[in-house]
């Protein structure tokens, strides 16, 4: 009952209750407020999990995995307006596990690599030379280690700062650099030398 009054009174609150209202509304069972959590950040975190994993079958189950296991572990959020990077971190932990788990797969001979396809990606419009360049991109983003991937993605995709990347990952920022300039060596290997 004083969660629904806290809502009405949220200022400002044309765009509905804050995150922090919902995380509380949430944690006290309120299946609305979970709903609202997941209706306000699918977009959000299916992004980052595709950018993170490829177009894979596996985009649709990290989604849902990552809000399952923010809605059960909610109690451990500490600071309930932060919804939206705590979800992010664990789209990036629960990414991790899958690339690991693919990439020991591929090893075994139990999972073929299956590259990412930059036709079903790029508009018909798209030059030939920019078709050409996105998919060596791409199939060295499939060849990079998924540490210095999902890094370089956080970093050059997302935008976020080496610090924010770093605190998503995890990681230390000394870390992160060696991740980022892990990647960045592969995709330089791939892509060729212009002539003079």
């Amino acid at each position: 009952m004083t969660v629904v009054r806290a809502l009405k009174s949220v200022p400002g609150s044309s765009q509905g209750p804050t995150d922090a209202a919902l995380v509380v509304a949430a944690r006290a069972g309120e299946a609305w407020a979970q709903e609202a959590l997941f209706r306000r950040y699918s977009r959000m975190v299916n992004g980052l999990a595709f950018r993170i994993m490829g177009r894979d079958g596996d985009v649709d189950d990290l989604v849902q995995d990552s809000f399952l296991e923010a809605l059960r572990h909610l109690d451990r959020l500490d600071n309930p307006q932060a919804f939206a990077s705590w979800i992010g971190s664990i789209v990036v932990r629960t990414a991790g596990k899958r690339l690991r788990k693919r990439a020991l797969l591929n090893r075994l001979g139990l999972r073929r690599s299956t590259p990412i396809d930059a036709d079903t990606i790029l508009s018909r419009d798209a030059p030939p030379d920019v078709r050409a360049e996105l998919s060596r991109i791409y199939a060295s983003l499939d060849a990079m280690h998924h540490e210095a991937r999902t890094a370089l993605v956080l970093h050059r995709v997302e935008g976020m700062s080496l610090p924010e990347a770093a605190k998503t990952m995890g990681i230390s920022l000394s870390t992160i650099k060696r991740r980022i300039q892990s990647a960045e060596r592969v995709l330089a290997e791939s892509t060729p030398e212009e002539g003079p």
